[in-house]
């Protein structure tokens, strides 16, 4: 072969090149091209660009539950000053633990426990029984109390470890480990998501900082990431950058989505890659958000009545707004809504500091469960309340005069709400002194029995990663019975 000039090479070789790389690397180049070619064609006519990863799915059986809403109590209530009332244990105020209640057993800060025997600590609130149950509630919770018809009690749950990182990653992702799939993402993965402007798992935080372990606990893990909690603002942009820069029209806009788009699809069909599926799908949904997003925010809607019944203040970033965000998400669909509110970490002071963070989540709870039930949302929404663990029955004193609860993983409360769930009563229980369960409750059955309100069976809902079927309960676990009847 003759060239009469380099330019003429130069063109011979780029075609050589480029037919040889177009044949050696389409594979099945023809069926790739017709499915780039089907989603676009979705993409130009207003539907998805992609069959999305979290569109609604079926479940392993009909579930009671469309919709979860977890509130998160970062740092670990005291159940003894909240829910778990002990007269035994005011009987004993102030002496000295025994020591065969302690033998054996480990502790967050041993060191407050070495240093002096620790004396037992009888609460020093006021209880009430409250509902056709009359269970006992706090002082510091009359608005929850007012709505004990609607909620069961879970008491004396255990669970792995101590500390507040891993123990806040045990209950959130089955792991005290980071990098496991979330609960909010195991239940994207499952059954996916009603609403088609938002996203299907949504997290929002408030309190003086966000939770230890940050974006860990909303994580998609091992799972595609079109299934990690998105986090929401309750004001302004409801996501970071979400609104459109100055100066670019909708049409610029929509351009360069189209452009992206194309590459993008370019790219999957070259590699497969299911990532690039999720990309595809998120700039839609952002897209679709700059007008979904603003609007879920605006509670401008929303009756004086409604705001006063949560105690909400628009535009700021409360647990009060939060609940009221939650209510208006799950009725847009939105499958998986989790609350974090942090600030409950009372070692040194039961007293000022916890009577302020009963005040902000008090009303707004009892609120989010009346007005579901008002708009007939609370048979097909479960609500989850509690922390990463419980708090000790002996007292714990530090550098100052007053006293609080160190850490405990033998034996703590939450509650659940909602989903068909009978409320006004307790499930489970602990002795005497709130020490130990009376039942094995633990946070995997807590796990489980939100899977199965939802139609999902624990043991089923697995993903292979590294060689193995992972789960959110890992190998054990059971729903509870009393509450999945």
């Amino acid at each position: 072969m003759s060239f009469e000039n380099i330019d003429d090479f130069e063109d011979k070789a780029l075609q050589a090149v480029t037919r040889r790389h177009f044949f050696s690397r389409c594979g099945v180049g023809v069926g790739q091209v017709a499915l780039a070619s089907l989603m676009a064609d979705g993409m130009l006519s207003g539907a998805p660009a992609t069959n999305s990863s979290t569109e609604p799915k079926k479940p392993h059986f009909p579930g009671r539950v469309k919709n979860v809403i977890y509130l998160h109590m970062c740092g670990a209530p005291s159940q003894f000053e909240l829910f778990d009332y002990k007269p035994a244990l005011q009987k004993y105020d102030g002496q000295v633990a025994p020591e065969s209640l302690l033998k054996g057993k480990r502790f967050a800060f041993m060191d407050t426990f070495t240093k002096a025997p620790p004396k037992m600590l009888g609460t020093r609130r006021e209880f009430k029984r409250y509902g056709k149950g009359g269970i006992h509630v706090s002082e510091l919770l009359p608005n929850i109390g007012s709505v004990m018809d609607d909620i069961a009690l879970v008491s004396g749950i255990s669970t792995d470890n101590f500390n507040h990182g891993p123990a806040k990653c045990f209950i959130n992702t089955g792991s005290i480990r980071f990098g496991r799939p979330s609960i909010g993402a195991w239940v994207s993965y499952g059954i996916g998501s009603e609403s088609q402007d938002l996203p299907g798992f949504v997290v929002l935080q408030s309190g003086p900082r966000g939770p230890r372990g940050g974006a860990a606990l909303w994580s998609s893990g091992f799972l595609p990431s079109a299934y990690q909690g998105i986090p929401f603002r309750s004001g302004g942009d409801p996501i970071l950058d979400l609104s459109s820069p100055k100066g670019v029209t909708e049409r610029t806009q929509q351009q360069t989505l189209e452009t992206v788009r194309d590459l993008n699809l370019a790219k999957l069909a070259e590699t497969g890659d299911p990532e690039i599926n999720t990309r595809i799908s998120a700039y839609e949904m952002a897209y679709r958000m700059q007008t979904s997003g603003p609007e879920l925010i605006d509670f401008s809607k929303e009756s004086r009545k409604t705001l006063e019944m949560y105690g909400a203040e628009p535009g700021k970033a409360t647990y009060a707004n939060n609940c009221l965000l939650a209510r208006r998400l799950v009725e847009r669909g939105v499958r998986f809504v989790q609350l974090y509110h942090a600030d409950w970490d009372h070692h040194a002071d039961l007293t000022q500091p916890l009577d302020q963070v009963c005040r902000e989540i008090d009303r707004p709870t009892a609120a989010l469960i009346r007005d579901l039930k008002e708009r007939g949302l609370l048979d097909s929404t479960l609500i989850v309340w509690g922390g990463e663990f419980g708090r000790t029955p002996m007292g714990e004193s530090r550098e100052s005069k007053k006293i609080g609860r160190n850490h405990h993983i033998d034996a703590y409360t939450m509650f659940m709400a909602g989903g068909g769930i009978q409320g006004g009563q307790v499930v489970g229980g602990t002795d005497d002194l709130g020490f130990s369960p009376t039942e094995n409750i633990h946070v995997h059955d807590i796990q489980a029995t939100i899977l199965h309100k939802l139609g999902l069976d624990h043991t089923k809902l697995t993903f292979k990663f590294q060689g193995r079927q992972f789960r959110l309960t890992d190998v054990k676990g059971q729903p509870i019975a009393k509450l999945v009847a």
